[in-house]
């Protein structure tokens, strides 16, 4: 169940891009209507294969023309003021920003979390992040390392029953062995949300390196 935070259109995700079309990393709604007020960003707006670019006013306009459509698309989002009512941005460019994206893929409990789909690893229980924990499947007292394929996601429970031992010593079985990820999780969690299909158009196949704020 969503809960009110992340509901709000305005905690939605952007892809930004640099100069060439690279995606780079991913924002919110909020900061990218920031930068794109700002005049540091553009929209990027697809329609039927053609790339169209908007500066924020310009955006303002189609978005009040869009909203008096009969038709609306249930993936688009809405942010009402009290003047005027715009919509979510999906894609944004950096206007002055050439660099190429990262090419390391962050070690953090976010990534991690999301590698293992919010699963407790032993016993498959799909659990809020709060709820969750990160478990050494060799202890770090016996020389375990924290590492991709040494860290998986434990619910509390089964973290305090394994304790300091290794799975096979606590009877415990692992749902699948850790591994490092080849594509950013965060960004393939928000791949398969059909409100993020236009983000296929800019990110190849192994674009792990795109950072999810």
């Amino acid at each position: 169940m969503e809960d009110a935070r992340s509901s709000n259109p305005l905690n939605s995700s952007v892809l930004v891009v640099n100069r060439s079309y690279l995606a780079v990393h991913v924002v919110t709604v909020r900061r990218a209507f920031g930068l794109v007020y700002r005049q540091i960003a553009d929209i990027i707006d697809v329609s039927d294969g053609v790339y169209a670019s908007y500066d924020f006013d310009m955006w303002r306009e189609i978005s009040e023309f869009r909203s008096a459509e009969p038709s609306v698309c249930e993936n688009d989002e809405w942010i009402h003021s009290v003047n005027f009512v715009i919509q979510a941005p999906r894609v944004i460019r950096l206007v002055r920003f050439d660099r190429a994206p990262r090419q390391t893929l962050r070690f953090n409990r976010r990534n991690l979390l999301a590698r293992d789909n919010h699963c407790c690893q032993y016993c498959g229980e799909s659990l809020p992040h709060h709820r969750l924990s990160l478990d050494h499947v060799l202890p770090r007292s016996r020389g375990g390392k924290t590492t991709w394929e040494n860290i998986v996601c434990s619910c509390l429970d089964c973290n305090t029953r394994k304790g300091d031992r290794t799975p096979h010593e606590a009877r415990m079985t692992l749902s699948r062995p850790p591994i490092r990820p080849k594509q950013s999780p965060l960004l393939m969690m928000k791949l398969g949300n059909p409100k993020y299909d236009v983000w296929k158009s800019f990110i190849p196949t192994g674009a792990w390196s795109v950072d999810v704020k």
